[in-house]
C-alpha cells in the first residue's frame, strides 16, 4: 500500500469497507483507526444513501473494495452513480 493510501485512510472520517474482516487487518497493520462501516453487494441499497448523506454533510468518506476496479466494478460504483446525480 502507498504511503498516500495510508495517509488517506488516516485522513477520511470513515471508510466504507466491502469487508470489514479483511479491511480491519489492514488498518490494524498500518495503525489505522478510522471508523469503518460496512458497503458491499448486499447491503448496497442502505449503505449507499448512507454515504451519500455523510458525503453531503461534509464528512469525507473513503471506500475499500476487494477485487475488481475500484468504483467501476464493485459496489462503489453505486455510490459513484449516486452522488453524481
Amino acid at each position: 500500500m502507498t504511503f498516500r493510501a495510508v495517509n488517506v485512510l488516516r485522513g477520511v472520517d470513515v471508510i466504507a469497507s466491502e469487508d470489514t474482516r479483511r479491511t480491519g487487518r489492514m488498518l490494524k497493520h498500518f495503525a489505522i483507526s478510522t471508523p469503518q462501516i460496512s458497503h458491499h453487494e448486499h447491503n448496497r441499497q442502505g449503505s449507499v444513501s448512507e454515504i451519500v448523506n455523510m458525503a453531503k454533510a461534509g464528512r469525507s468518506v473513503a471506500i475499500v473494495s476487494d477485487a475488481g476496479t475500484p468504483a467501476i466494478s464493485d459496489p462503489g460504483t453505486e455510490v459513484v452513480r449516486a452522488c453524481l446525480r
